[in-house]
């Protein structure tokens, strides 16, 4: 069962919640409610439906068939529903979440095989005291190790929500027998837009997923109309026993006026239909050759190993670190065996979408072995882990509204070919030539370094607020002192000169220039400041191109701000970068971004 309270999922989300008290529990004094040490909100539910039935059977959603219908026979129906599916026993079972037992309790009686897991100590606790059950064992599904194919069934009641989708597929494909079976009965979001915001698992995209994987589905059933009643049974029951509740299990009237709230929201998305309850029935096909799985810290070695081989020149593990080491960042590979053959990753961004804060991701790193870049087509690993990625993060309720990158103009056209991307922009590249040193009669430049975290931090914040209302009906990476530390002062392999552009008297400051030189050419890597301002920085940067002995300053910019760089007398060419937008999965249109990327050299990772 869903716990409905957002800020709880977060912090349990490795807690597989169904919940089933082994048998009928009943107590003469509610003070002694044997759920009191369960987590929230599970000792709430358990503890509402004793005082409200005088028992507490099972705690898993029930499924009601018309208005009539008890709550008793509705969770017995959801367990017959599930009984239904399995093969007949003998069969080995692995439960995945095993809530308070009873679901375990009754395959064992009924001649399964079974294995539960759970990562909830104190869940195992109630049901060692309830049943001394010896075949349950604190692991994550991620965690848990067993022989390969030591499984004919999986289960996950109201546990897949919690979940990575590749974590559950590959783990089934491994401890699965062939023509093995998953079955998952669970809430979903069955439809999102940008008019909804949550966390469960879209469901076409888990049925692709698994499709993608080597499974096929056997059956998909909308329970969705049956379930939502309820959420207004506990809603019903969480007021009837308010005072009880917060009395017996030693609550704050907020934790309960949150789990209310959360509750009415979830009814409404249910009602809206953007949530649901459903079930899937899937069965293991022949293994893949290519697996798709995330790739995690200790796979760093592999991916560096992967970058040589494909670009021919070394990445450092600083960098990779500089690059993916966030928490924020995601990486999925490909594996052929026991050998990473593909990379895709995704560089978190704090963006202003439009004016309003929002999470982007910069996609790099998009490698395929040149042994393996034959298959270009929706049975490649391109798109495997491409369309993965894209499903997982880029989207409305997902981890990143956005995503941006800079592929030329052929990897471009492969991913349009394939239905992943459309591309929205291009760079383009201008370029001056040098101006003699000579200072400015009316400004000046003043080098910014790493320790001048006071002196500039309000400087900086001041010029990017004015970028920023200069671009309230773009898209732009926001460019504040934490972003700029992070980006170029502290960047591991990277050099860049931070200069600030001052009037000489009064001290106003007019903008920020990042310059990168190399042997013969200087660059702005980036520009923060009134875009009224970049004629003047683009001057300040043409000398500072001469003092450094270049001839060329140059720099690249999304085509449709070039004219503000046009008026600075550059030269203009064309660039073999494009912008792409997804348009795989639901997310805001290509149409709607179009021609509004603000993005510099500084927006990549390889400059």
């Amino acid at each position: 069962m869903t716990s409905s309270v957002n800020h709880n999922r977060i912090q349990n989300i490795q807690h597989y919640r169904q919940a089933d008290p082994v048998a009928a529990i009943r107590t003469s004094s509610a003070s002694r409610s044997p759920f009191k040490d369960l987590a929230f909100p599970f000792n709430v539910y358990a503890h509402a439906m004793l005082l409200q039935e005088g028992k507490t059977a099972y705690l898993h959603y029930g499924l009601f068939q018309d208005d009539e219908t008890s709550l008793k026979a509705a969770q017995q129906f959801s367990m017959d529903l599930l009984l239904a599916k399995l093969p007949p026993p003998p069969c080995r079972i692995l439960q995945v979440g095993i809530g308070l037992g009873t679901t375990f309790s009754l395959l064992h009686h009924h001649g399964y095989d079974v294995q539960g897991i759970t990562p909830d100590n104190q869940q195992i606790a109630y049901i060692q005291d309830s049943l001394g059950a010896t075949t349950i064992s604190c692991h994550s599904l991620e965690a848990f190790t067993a022989q390969p194919e030591s499984f004919d069934v999986i289960l996950l009641q109201e546990s897949a929500q919690y979940i990575e989708p590749l974590v559950i597929f590959n783990q089934a494909l491994d401890l699965l027998a062939p023509s093995g079976q998953l079955l998952i009965m669970d809430e979903f979001t069955l439809h999102q837009d940008a008019t909804s915001s949550g966390e469960l698992h879209q469901i076409d995209n888990m049925i692709a997923l698994a499709e993608r994987l080597g499974f096929e589905l056997i059956e998909r059933r909308d329970l969705s109309a049956m379930a939502a009643p309820m959420l207004d049974y506990l809603l019903k029951i969480v007021q009837a026993h308010r005072h009880n509740l917060i009395k017996d299990l030693a609550l704050s009237t907020e934790q309960l006026n949150q789990l209310d709230a959360s509750n009415r929201i979830y009814r409404a998305k249910y009602a809206s239909g953007h949530y649901g309850y459903a079930m899937l029935h899937l069965r293991k096909k022949t293994p893949p050759q290519w697996r798709v799985r995330l790739l995690g810290k200790n796979q760093m070695p592999e991916m560096l190993d992967l970058f040589k081989n494909t670009f021919h020149h070394d990445m450092t593990p600083a960098l990779w670190y500089w690059k993916y080491g966030s928490n924020a960042s995601r990486e999925i590979g490909i594996w052929r065996e026991n050998k990473l053959i593909a990379h895709y990753g995704g560089i978190a961004r704090r963006i202003l979408f439009f004016g309003q804060p929002q999470n982007a991701v910069q996609i790099g790193d998009v490698m395929v072995d040149a042994n393996e870049r034959g298959t270009l087509t929706r049975k490649g690993p391109f798109f495997l882990m491409a369309a993965t990625f894209l499903e997982r993060y880029i989207g409305y309720n997902k981890p990143y509204l956005v995503g941006f990158g800079f592929p030329n103009e052929r990897a471009m056209k492969v991913a349009e070919r394939l239905g992943l991307y459309a591309e929205i922009d291009q760079m383009v590249e201008f370029s001056w030539t040098s101006l003699s040193k000579w200072p400015r009669i009316k400004t000046r430049l003043y080098p910014i370094d790493r320790a001048d975290d006071d002196r500039m931090a309000a400087v900086v914040e001041e010029c990017w607020r004015k970028m920023a209302q200069d671009l309230r009906s773009a898209l732009v990476g926001i460019r504040d002192w934490p972003y700029l530390q992070h980006r170029y002062l502290n960047h591991p392999t990277q050099r860049y000169q931070l200069m600030l552009v001052k009037n000489r008297f009064g001290g106003r400051a007019r903008g920020i220039l990042v310059l990168r030189h190399d042997t013969h050419d200087t660059e702005i890597i980036d520009i923060i400041a009134p875009l009224s301002e970049i004629p003047l920085l683009i001057m300040h940067a043409r000398r500072l191109a001469g003092i450094n002995g270049h001839h060329r300053l140059f720099c690249r910019i999304t085509e449709n701000f070039a004219t503000y760089f046009t008026v600075a007398d550059g030269k203009k060419q064309a660039s073999d970068f494009r912008i792409p937008a997804s348009i795989w999965d639901a997310a805001p249109s290509a149409d709607s971004l179009r021609n509004r990327w603000w993005l510099m050299s500084g927006d990549t990772d390889f400059r």
